[in-house]
Parts: structure tokens; sequence; C-alpha cells
């Protein structure tokens, strides 16, 4: 009941096979011994980003966007706070 049940691969009906192919072969041009030219990259055309990327990006970009933003706050509370606390002590030593 609770396992799949996978469709039967159909079987060939023919076998294919490749006709024979002659190689010519040539004489070298000169006694050295060359590499093979090799043989060019198969270039795989990119495809841009998919909607997994985009969302992490996006959740990325505003994680970090509130943590400066906390930093930000922080740091402008502590400015606050240190000005307050300077004028409070500087009031306590004229009097």
């Amino acid at each position: 009941m609770f396992r799949p049940k996978y469709p039967e691969a159909p079987t060939p009906s023919t076998v294919h096979t490749p006709a024979p192919t002659t190689q010519h072969s040539h004489a070298p041009a000169c006694p050295c011994q060359h590499a093979p030219a090799a043989a060019p990259a198969q270039h795989t055309p990119w495809l841009g980003p998919s909607a997994r990327t985009v969302g992490v990006v996006l959740a990325v970009g505003v994680v970090l966007t509130a943590l400066l933003a906390a930093v930000v706050v922080t740091a402008i509370s502590v400015a606050v706070a240190a000005v307050v606390m300077r004028s409070l002590l500087t009031s306590q030593r004229h009097h």
C-alpha cells in the first residue's frame, strides 16, 4: 500500500549500431611530435537566477538592513545618553 509502483521500462525493439568510419592518417609535416588539438569546451548558456535564489537574496538583504537599523538606533541612543550624562555631570560641578 505504501510502496510506490514504478512503470516497467519498455524494451527496445531494434539495436542501432553506428556504421564504421574510416580514418585517414596523414604523415606529419615535421619530425617533431605535436599534441592533438584540444576540443573546444562546451559553453552552457546562463539561465539567470531562479526564484529560490532571488528569495534568498531578498531575505538576506532584509535581515542585514534590520541589523543595520538596530545598530544605528543603538548608536543614536548611546550618543543621546552620553550627552545627557555629560550635561548632568557638568551642572553638578558648577553648583
